[in-house]
């Protein structure tokens, strides 16, 4: 084993935190909390891949408030959860590995009908909410300077109910098109306040959850971001922009940032790469009208994407080359023993894994074991980002065939 994956598989520390190696696994919703509740079915999801040698695990989506989530299957971080979480984060931590959470609020970007504090989904502008048009939900306001307090506070609240029932570290959710990002992309924040307009401007309410969480949660505990490097639509957010933001993040003592790019809400295929995730959606859709609808509309919104290792690379070492602090933590294709020697001896912290861990969750054990002999089998189908919303949540559809 060279020096560089022996760094990789080392204990490495993340901020103040000592972690067993330098492989997390990514945020991603599975699926796997019916009524927002967290149990077995998550617990078991997560543990296996913890068990399979990741250093830490992250559970998303945790949403800050009730009216922070997409639809009312998504983990509130509020008492509601405390048992069920509590459990779930003792268990996990048995398997020796570090438990982070990714805080999130959805802004506009919402088929949420069962709203509490608000009459309808709230963004820095009004917007059409185009995850809400499906179900009678076309349309989202903009947050007045009362709606940003409790927003923000929001963040504060969920981040010290997060660090109060043991979760290791945070990851703040500043991409993919949900509610900070809105402010960040000139896309979705059309504001003329001075939280719109100047790259500067549109921080403001990112900058102040960052703030509000660091508030919560004391100056030792891990902060990752994740943040997109472009929104991959016309009128969004571009890299030299982007580059600003993670200088700010930065500045405002962030301790890692992930670089990611696209977005769930205008155009995902960026931050996946691979096969189209049309015909997934077509075959998972719910009802005969919504699948004869998605036949014609699903090919021409998300087309293929051929895959290539490591396709964030370039990107990631540009916002490296421009912050002094924060650790960095890539993601993007690292699917081979190659790509993590690749990524390690450009310098990168640590390395978020997704798709690969659910199709091999003992990824990380395999590859040091068998190192460059070693492959997961995944061929990023990308049908697994569309099994979320069925029963059971996420899966990998070569695993059920190869069993099968």
């Amino acid at each position: 084993m060279n020096e560089h994956l022996k760094r990789a598989f080392s204990p490495a520390k993340l901020g103040q935190l000592e972690l067993r190696n330098r492989f997390i696994k990514a945020a991603t919703f599975e699926g796997k909390t019916p009524n927002g509740i967290p149990g077995e079915l998550l617990s078991d999801f997560h543990k296996e891949i913890c068990q399979g040698g990741v250093s830490m695990t992250t559970i998303a989506y945790c949403a800050t408030e009730p009216d922070g989530r997409i639809h009312q299957d998504m983990i509130l971080m509020n008492e509601t959860t405390r048992e069920p979480l509590t459990k779930m984060v003792d268990e996990l931590h048995s398997t020796g590995a570090m438990i982070s959470g990714q805080m999130g609020h959805c802004g506009h970007f919402s088929k949420n009908k069962d709203l509490q504090r608000l009459k309808r989904p709230l963004g820095p502008s009004r917007h059409f909410n185009n995850m809400g048009a499906m179900v009678g939900m076309p349309y989202a306001g903009a947050m007045g300077d009362k709606d940003i307090e409790l927003f923000i506070q929001s963040f504060h609240d969920a981040a010290a109910y997060m660090k109060d029932i043991g979760f290791n570290a945070i990851e703040i959710h500043f991409g993919h098109g949900y509610a900070l990002s809105q402010f960040i992309s000139p896309l979705t924040n059309r504001r003329s306040d001075q939280y719109g307009g100047s790259i500067e401007n549109r921080m403001r309410v990112p900058v102040m959850a960052l703030q509000a969480v660091r508030k919560a949660v004391g100056p030792d505990f891990p902060i990752l971001g994740k943040m997109g490097m472009f929104d991959a639509v016309r009128g969004g957010l571009r890299e030299p922009e982007a580059l600003v933001v993670a200088e700010i993040l930065d500045k405002e003592g962030i301790d890692a940032l992930i670089t990611s790019g696209g977005t769930s809400s205008y155009n995902p295929m960026p931050m996946f790469r691979g096969d189209s995730i049309a015909p997934g959606i077509i075959e998972t859709a719910p009802n005969l009208i919504t699948k004869t609808i998605f036949k014609f509309i699903a090919p021409k919104m998300f087309r293929d994407m051929p895959y290539k290792e490591l396709y964030f690379l370039d990107g990631h070492k540009r916002v490296r080359e421009r912050i002094k602090n924060a650790q960095m933590v890539y993601i993007g294709g690292c699917h081979t023993v190659e790509s993590i020697e690749t990524v390690m001896a450009e310098g990168v912290d640590f390395i978020q894994l997704g798709r690969v861990l659910l199709k091999d969750p003992a990824f990380v054990n395999n590859a040091k074991e068998k190192l460059h002999d070693y492959r997961s089998g995944c061929t990023h189908c990308n049908f697994c980002v569309t099994s979320i919303d069925l029963p059971g949540g996420i899966y990998c559809k070569l695993n059920r065939q190869e069993s099968a």
